[in-house]
């Protein structure tokens, strides 16, 4: 199976609830779409300074994390990033990788909207069972 990518839009959730308190307009609210790598083995969703400088996402911590190579490095991690794939929607953290690197969509995000890798298709696709709403375990 080759690379999977898919059209993700992100939106920083901060300026939503600024919106629905009318301290700003909707059409203030920092959004983007991007091509992002589906990285199943990566844990969250990774972007870079390029994307963090546009949305500008709140900075809340830093945190280790291991990359393919082996290597440990501290990235600055950010919160309230809302992602939308087709009907579905999440809110989560993000890593700060350095520069331009790919954005990479990991394995949290993907689980909490219900979406799956279609292995023929080569692509991200919303769960075939749950077609309407995203369905969790709990």
């Amino acid at each position: 199976m080759g690379a999977i990518f898919a059209d993700i839009e992100l939106i920083n959730a901060e300026d939503i609830a600024y919106a629905r308190r009318h301290y700003i307009g909707e059409e203030e609210i920092k959004r983007m779409y991007v091509n992002i790598r589906v990285d199943t083995g990566t844990d969250l969703l990774c972007i870079n300074e390029s994307i963090q400088e546009q949305l500008q996402f709140p900075i809340v911590e830093k945190r280790k994390a291991q990359l393919a190579n082996g290597h440990i490095v501290e990235y600055d991690v950010v919160s309230c990033v809302e992602l939308r794939f087709k009907n579905r929607r999440t809110i989560c953290s993000a890593m700060i990788l350095p520069g331009d690197a790919e954005p990479l969509l990991g394995c949290i995000p993907l689980e909490d909207m219900d979406v799956l890798i279609h292995p023929l298709r080569e692509e991200l696709i919303v769960n075939p069972d749950h077609p309407y709403f995203a369905q969790m375990k709990v």
